[in-house]
């Protein structure tokens, strides 16, 4: 095996190299050329932003997911559970979630977004309109969800946890889901 080499620097030369990376670093990030190249993600901060915090206290369903998400409920499961509640629909049938937990168990699909879509399924087949309208009204209501989603996450698992080592960004993401899914069921 051979030894690496220990590069010496004055602390002073360091501080000044920093420092101009650092600027270098930021005036190349607000250039045209590096925002064409490298396209910014969705934000995956682990926390709510306040902007975010007023729309979760303000719905029903993202202050209910406290009282299911990792307390013996999956994110699939959590997800449906609140819609359920709002809906006054049976509890039992949150199971129906239970194997999209996690990705579908192989970090596919985030479980929080295909929860939304089973709850919009049930919203719309519980109306006593006819099949066809209540088919668009599910594909209206599922778009607006999925299109709100993939602006908002990755549409998988994998990659929303990926670099997380806790579960604080699927919380964060399941409470947001859950209010924006409280806003297409109430409209």
């Amino acid at each position: 095996m051979r030894a690496t080499e220990e590069i010496k620097m004055p602390r002073r030369g360091f501080l000044a190299s920093s420092s101009l990376l650092l600027v270098g670093t930021g005036c190349l990030s607000a250039s045209d050329l590096f925002s064409q190249t490298a396209p910014k993600g969705p934000d995956l901060r682990e926390d709510l932003s306040p902007a975010e915090m007023g729309i979760v206290n303000n719905s029903i369903m993202a202050k209910d997911m406290d009282n299911f998400w990792h307390k013996g409920y999956g994110c699939a499961e959590s997800g449906l559970m609140v819609a359920l509640r709002f809906m006054k629909k049976p509890e039992d049938l949150v199971w129906v979630a239970g194997g999209f937990v996690g990705g579908m168990f192989h970090q596919d699909l985030c479980g929080f977004l295909t929860a939304g879509v089973m709850a919009i399924g049930l919203y719309a087949g519980s109306l006593s309109v006819e099949n066809e309208e209540a088919k668009g009204l599910l594909s209206r209501k599922t778009n607006e969800f999925w299109s709100w989603w993939a602006s908002t996450a990755p549409l998988h698992c994998r990659d929303i946890r990926e670099g997380h080592k806790d579960f604080n960004v699927c919380h964060r993401l399941g409470k947001l889901a859950s209010a924006r899914l409280e806003d297409l069921l109430k409209a």
